[in-house]
């Protein structure tokens, strides 16, 4: 029998030795005698830890058990709003002060009050790209967030806050880091974070995921090394929301045509001017990639199937962005000529000189 204490009371002294915790004291003013979710990240879900009930301040308090060296991503819902994100250090005492709308103040935690931050700089994206109307200013909005996510890993590799900067979405598609060379922006901060925090999952799930990305750069190398590409390339999602590239549309011509399917005179171009080039020309060479720059698919996928366009048509929703920037589209209709795959210096206009620029390539 004491043997067997023994053993137990060695066990229980090794099991606290690997597991610690930190604190969350919060205060919802506006929600007293409130049930609190305490939920975490389980890499692209939340798990529910506890509730809480506030007193009649508002207040409550909750320990989160934290595995030595395996910092949390712990977040505060109230109802189905999430009310104050955390990710917590072994030993922290986080102070929150919210409201029920999603608004919070943290201290207490150096992580926590970064990723605040972080997550405010994607609140302010959001919101400026629902905003934003001309292609121009989107593409400048996109760029300049894009820039300073990248400023703000390449700075912050040691912080587990990066990888939620490394994984936001411009939509439910599209990655904010969508380039192929974002891989090695993945790499540096992986291998940093491994040096730091070697068994954490989240660290686990950046490592797989920028293996992915380095093995789809080194594809994209072998492709790019049997054919150098005389235009930008452009991959955004197509009608059945399966990519396609612009790479991949190989014929003698190819209009690259921007335009917003919200606008009536746009769509009337489709049917008098592109549609009567693709029938005459489309035999002898001529494909269209067709960009819509209108971030609503629903609008697009509608014009799309009603004019029973026959050309490759794509909208990556608020993703267009790097398409625009690459192409410095400042205003739409506007349309581009590959030739020989060879982005082609012509002045283009209407029909007449489409037309003429076609008759003289096919």
């Amino acid at each position: 029998m004491r043997n067997f204490s023994l053993a137990c009371l060695t066990a229980s002294l090794l099991l606290a030795s690997c597991t610690t915790g930190a604190r969350i004291d919060v205060t919802v003013p506006q929600a007293p005698g409130a049930m609190l979710q305490v939920r975490q990240l389980d890499l692209n879900s939340y798990k529910l830890l506890d509730s809480v009930r506030t007193d009649a301040a508002g207040r409550a308090s909750y320990s989160v058990k934290l595995l030595q060296g395996q910092p949390e991503f712990v977040y505060l819902f109230y109802k189905d709003t999430k009310i104050a994100s955390l990710l917590l250090q072994e030993g922290e005492k986080a102070v929150v002060s919210a409201d029920t709308l999603g608004h919070y103040q943290v201290s207490g935690s150096p992580e926590s009050e970064a990723l605040a931050g972080v997550e405010a700089a994607a609140a302010r994206f959001g919101a400026a790209m629902t905003a934003a109307t001309e292609p121009a200013e989107i593409a400048r909005i996109f760029i300049d967030h894009y820039r300073e996510s990248v400023k703000y890993v390449m700075t912050n590799k040691g912080s587990l806050t990066v990888i939620p900067v490394l994984f936001e979405q411009v939509d439910a598609i599209n990655p904010l880091f969508n380039q192929y060379t974002d891989a090695i922006i993945f790499r540096q901060a992986a291998d940093t974070l491994a040096k730091l925090y070697p068994e954490s999952r989240y660290v686990k799930a950046l490592e797989k995921e920028t293996v992915r990305r380095e093995n789809a750069l080194k594809l994209k190398g072998l492709v790019g090394s049997a054919r150098q590409l005389g235009y930008p390339d452009i991959t955004l999602p197509g009608i059945d929301g399966q990519k396609v590239s612009l790479s991949e549309v190989e014929t003698k011509a190819v209009l690259v045509h921007f335009w917003d399917s919200s606008d009536a005179a746009q769509k009337m171009f489709n049917l008098d001017v592109l549609l009567p080039l693709w029938n005459k020309w489309h035999d002898r060479g001529l494909s269209i990639y067709a960009i819509d720059v209108n971030p609503d698919k629903t609008t697009w996928g509608s014009v799309v199937s009603a004019q029973q366009l026959p050309w490759t048509n794509v909208n990556g929703g608020r993703a267009n962005a790097q398409a625009i920037a690459l192409y410095n589209v400042n205003s739409v209709p506007a349309t581009f000529l590959l030739a020989g795959g060879t982005l082609s210096t012509s002045v283009l206009g209407g029909s007449a000189s489409l037309d003429k620029e076609l008759a003289r390539i096919l």
